[in-house]
Parts: C-alpha cells; sequence; structure tokens
C-alpha cells in the first residue's frame, strides 16, 4: 500500500505540472500570434524607409557619400564596442537564453573595451553576475515590443556613437527562419557599411549601373542624416519583434515537450499503479482465503 501511495502522490505532481505546462504552452501561442500580427502592421512603414533609402543609393552610384554614420575609426588606442544583446524575461523557453547569450559571450571576449546594453531580465542578471560593463543607464523589457522602444534606444546609441563613446556597435538577438528553427544572429549596426547596406537592401548591378544621377538639396549627406536614424531605427525594432516572436516560439515548443513527456510518465505511472493495485487485491484475497482455511 505504501508503494501506492507514493505513486499516486507522483502521479497528482505530474498532472498538476502538466496543467501548468500546458497553460504555458497556450499563453505563448496566443503571443506569438499577437507578435506576428504586430510585425506584419509595422512592416509597410520600415519597408518604405528601406525601399527610400534604395532609391537615394541607386540615384548616387558614382556620388561619393561622406557620412558620419560610415565612418571608420581605425588606430585607436582605447577602442569601445557596444553590444546590444536581447534576450528573453523569462526562462523555461529550452535553450533560447542559452544560445543568445553564447554567441554574445563569443563576441565580447574579442572586444577590448565592450559596453553591453542587454535587454531582457535572463540576460542582464546573467552579465552582471559575470561582472561585464553594463550601460547603468539602459533598462529595456523585451516583452510586448514598441516602435517607442526602439526609438529611445536607437537615440542612445546615435549619442553614443556620434560622440565618439562607442566606435562600433553590434546586434545580438535571436533570428526566426521558422517555427521550429531559431537562429541566434549578430549584425554590426554601426558604422553602416556601404556595401553591405546595398546589399541588405537588394541593390543589384544592374540597378546600380543604370545612369540615374540627381541631385540633392542640400546634400545627399543631409539627406542621408534624416534617413538613417530612421533605418536603425526599423533595424532594432524589427530585432525586438522577431527575438519576441522567436522566444514565444521556444516557449511553445518546450512546453509542449515538457506536457508530451508529462503524458508519458503518466501512462507509465498508471501501469505501475494498476499493478500494484491489483498485487494488492491478490495478496488480500489470499490472505483471506488462506484465514478461512485454517479456521
Amino acid at each position: 500500500m505504501a508503494g501506492m501511495r507514493e505513486i499516486k502522490l507522483r502521479i497528482k505532481s505530474i498532472t498538476e505540472t502538466q496543467q501548468i505546462t500546458n497553460a504555458m504552452k497556450l499563453i505563448s501561442a496566443v503571443k506569438l500570434k499577437k507578435a506576428k500580427q504586430q510585425l506584419d502592421q509595422t512592416r509597410p512603414y520600415f519597408t518604405k524607409v528601406e525601399n527610400t533609402i534604395s532609391e537615394i543609393l541607386a540615384h548616387s552610384e558614382g556620388v561619393e557619400i561622406a557620412n558620419k554614420y560610415f565612418r571608420e575609426v581605425k588606430n585607436r588606442e582605447k577602442r569601445t564596442t557596444g553590444f546590444i544583446i536581447l534576450t528573453g524575461d523569462k526562462g523555461m523557453a529550452g535553450g533560447y537564453n542559452h544560445n543568445i547569450i553564447k554567441l554574445s559571450e563569443d563576441m565580447i571576449k574579442d572586444s577590448e573595451y565592450p559596453v553591453l546594453f542587454v535587454a531582457g531580465y535572463m540576460g542582464k542578471s546573467y552579465f552582471q553576475k559575470k561582472n561585464y560593463a553594463l550601460y547603468e543607464d539602459f533598462d529595456c523589457p523585451v516583452q510586448n515590443p514598441t516602435v517607442r522602444r526602439a526609438k529611445d534606444l536607437t537615440k542612445i546609441i546615435l549619442e553614443k556613437f556620434l560622440s565618439h563613446e562607442l566606435d562600433e556597435v553590434y546586434l545580438a538577438y535571436t533570428g526566426m527562419a521558422s517555427s521550429i528553427k531559431l537562429v541566434p544572429q549578430a549584425i554590426r549596426l554601426l558604422p553602416l557599411n556601404l556595401d553591405v547596406l546595398k546589399g541588405d537592401l537588394g541593390l543589384t548591378d544592374e540597378m546600380l549601373q543604370i545612369n540615374r544621377s540627381m541631385n540633392y538639396e542640400p546634400s545627399p549627406e543631409a539627406v542621408f542624416d534624416i534617413m538613417m536614424p530612421k533605418y536603425i531605427k526599423g533595424v532594432i525594432y524589427g530585432a525586438f519583434v522577431e527575438a519576441f516572436t522567436s522566444e514565444q516560439s521556444a516557449r511553445m515548443t518546450a512546453m509542449d515537450n515538457a506536457t508530451t513527456n508529462a503524458d508519458e510518465m503518466l501512462q507509465k505511472l498508471k501501469l505501475s499503479y494498476n499493478r500494484a493495485r491489483q498485487a494488492a487485491i491478490t495478496q488480500e484475497i489470499s490472505e483471506i482465503v488462506g484465514g478461512a482455511a485454517a479456521l
């Protein structure tokens, strides 16, 4: 009977845990759907910004563009690198947080003077324990990303970069290749590289070979001064939404696996309980028959 009580307690405990994991899976599924809708609703604005920059670059082929967002700092004694790292606010998401933290540490170790802008409680707690140099005035959640939040972060980063407090800025986040394939990735946000930017915007050689020279008033640099902050804000916002979407997908998958594993454990425990119950009944019958025979 003691074995049966122990099995019943384990069944009860696993059943309660299964209810929690199933609820978390459903919540993550709802958040995932909302995040995808949010990205689809805001994508036309940032697509228009990218198209505008593409047009400027295509019309500016052969024109030298000297802009502060493209400056490269070389041969500096103290080269400071900023890292924007997007982690999760919560755990129980499989290897989501571990993978992006590992990628970030691999990048940071190659930097002489790193400064971390960590979004998400899990990542911030980890890097604080490891005594990394975190930007103290930066406190940004990743839950329910907004354009305003991306705008505030863009303002901080650009102020640091243009004042030469940061020489380079990298953005590390988890991209969503598919609903089941999440890829931690990092991009150099600043300074911008003209060739890389043209590649990201999909400008082909044929498009650039077309002679469509255009005059900009007051100058191409002035146009870029207006457009580049919007472009960087769009990249950061897109990374926030994609990271949040990836986190929900990872948590939904992890909780679905946990629920499935709980089902398998319950089936085994119920089988063990039935065997123990049958053995107890058989023993009681044997004792009754033995007692009757003795009488």
